[in-house]
C-alpha cells in the first residue's frame, strides 16, 4: 500500500541518491515550485546524492542550464539524464545507422542543437529521410498538423524515434499540453515502426543507476507521472514517490484522501501503486 508522507526528507535515510522527474515535480517550465530548492538544499545537506531524469528530446546541458535559470544549484545534481541525450549518445556510440533525420520539434533550432556533434543529416524533406526525430510539438499546435507525416512516414516504412515519451505535459498555471507520446502512442496503434527514449523504459534507468554505481535497493525516484515515473522506476526495482500536484492535480483537487485517489489513477493507468506520495516536493 501506499504510504502518504510530509518530506522527503521522512525517508530519506532509507537511500543514498534521490532521482528526480523535471516537470510537475522541480517545475512548471517557467518557475520552481515553492518548496523545491529548499527541498533539494535539506536533502543535499543531510548527505543525499541527488539526479534529473527527463523526458526531454533536447540533451542534458540545455536542461541542466534551465533548471539554474530557474534558480536550482546546478552543483546539487550528480548527473542528469535526458531521453534526448540517450538517443544523442547512441548515435554517437554507433549502436544506430540512421544518419538523415526528419525532426519534429517544439521550437526552431532545437533539432540542430540536439545534433551538434553527431555525423548526422537534418533534412525538412521526409522523402529523403530515413527516421523521423519526434522531439517535440510546438505549443498549441493542433496533434494533427504531424498525423499526415506520420502516416507518410508508415507507407514509406520509415521509423519514428521518439525522444519524448509523455503524453501529456504539465505547463504554467496547472495547463496540460498534449505532449509528442501522444502522437507516438497514435503511431504505433496505426501500425508504425517505433522506437521510444525516455521513461519508462528501461535502458535510461540503467544509465542512471550505472552512473551512480548504486544497487537498485539504494534509489528512489520522485515523479508525478504513474505511467513513466512510477511505472519504470518499479521497473527498475526502484523505490517510487509520487507528486500529487503535478499531471495529476487534478484528481486530488476535492480534498480526499490521496492513496485512494492514487488507488484509482493506477488502476485507470494500469501502473504500479507508488511506494510513497507527496502533495509537492518538500
Amino acid at each position: 500500500m501506499t504510504q502518504a508522507i510530509d518530506s522527503l526528507i521522512q525517508i530519506a535515510d532509507r537511500f543514498d541518491a534521490i532521482v528526480l522527474d523535471q516537470w510537475g515535480v522541480l517545475h512548471d517550465g517557467s518557475a520552481p515550485y515553492p518548496t523545491a530548492i529548499a527541498a533539494l538544499n535539506a536533502l543535499a545537506v543531510a548527505g543525499k546524492r541527488l539526479a534529473v531524469l527527463s523526458n526531454s528530446g533536447k540533451r542534458s546541458g540545455p536542461n541542466l542550464h534551465r533548471i539554474a535559470r530557474m534558480g536550482f544549484d546546478p552543483d546539487l545534481f550528480e548527473t542528469v539524464m535526458t531521453s534526448g541525450e540517450a538517443l544523442w549518445q547512441d548515435l554517437a556510440r554507433g549502436r544506430l545507422a540512421h544518419t538523415t533525420f526528419y525532426p519534429i520539434t517544439s521550437a526552431a533550432g532545437d533539432a540542430e542543437d540536439w545534433a551538434d556533434g553527431l555525423d548526422i543529416t537534418l533534412t525538412d524533406t521526409l522523402a529523403r529521410a530515413d527516421a523521423v526525430l519526434l522531439m517535440g510539438l510546438p505549443y498549441a499546435t493542433p496533434v494533427d498538423s504531424f498525423r499526415e507525416v506520420l502516416k507518410d512516414a508508415r507507407l514509406r516504412g520509415i521509423p519514428v524515434l521518439c525522444t519524448n515519451p509523455d503524453r501529456a505535459s504539465l505547463r504554467a498555471d496547472g495547463v496540460v499540453v498534449v505532449s509528442p507520446g501522444a502522437l507516438a502512442h497514435a503511431h504505433l496503434e496505426a501500425g508504425g515502426d517505433l522506437r521510444f527514449y525516455g521513461k519508462p523504459h528501461r535502458p535510461v534507468f540503467d544509465a542512471v543507476q550505472s552512473t551512480l554505481n548504486l544497487p537498485a535497493a539504494r534509489v528512489v525516484i520522485v515523479g508525478d507521472s504513474l505511467e513513466h515515473d512510477i511505472a519504470g522506476g518499479h521497473g527498475a526495482g526502484w523505490a517510487t514517490v509520487f507528486i500529487q500536484r503535478g499531471l495529476h492535480a487534478i484528481a486530488f483537487a476535492q480534498g480526499h484522501d490521496p492513496v485512494h485517489a492514487i488507488i484509482r489513477l493506477a488502476k485507470a493507468e494500469g501502473a504500479p501503486l507508488p511506494d510513497f506520495t507527496l502533495s509537492r516536493l518538500e
